[in-house]
């Protein structure tokens, strides 16, 4: 098993910035894919970024050249640097993980971490 624990989001106003890290224990030799995920109600979980073991990275279009998905294997922590934050970035921002090389898909990760709330005001 892999637990994970986030920490970093908060509030911020629009074209603020915010840092999210996330902390990987337990079995994480297994871990290929570790990244992030949002939500907000009534909405399907939906891709933010993630980033392999050897570095590969993926976004969704919406936050291409404003955020950046980094990984530090010896600490087994990922980290999501938002920049330019929009209000239509509000969400609860989930970090994931697992075995997997499909990035863009929630259900193919194994682990989840509990979520941390991101609010953009405008």
């Amino acid at each position: 098993q892999v637990q994970l624990v986030e920490s970093g989001g908060g509030l911020v106003q629009a074209g603020g910035s915010l840092r999210l890290s996330c902390a990987a224990s337990g079995r994480t030799s297994s871990i290929n894919l570790m990244g992030w995920y949002r939500q907000t109600p009534g909405k399907q979980r939906e891709l933010v970024a993630t980033i392999s073991s050897v570095g590969s990275t993926d976004f969704a279009n919406s936050v291409k050249g404003r955020f950046t998905i980094s990984r530090d294997n010896a600490k087994n922590t990922v980290y999501l640097q938002m920049n330019s934050l929009k209000p239509e970035d509000t969400a609860v921002y989930y970090c994931a993980a697992g075995p997997t090389v499909l990035s863009g898909i929630p259900r193919a990760m194994s682990y989840w971490g509990k979520g941390t709330p991101v609010t953009v005001s405008s």
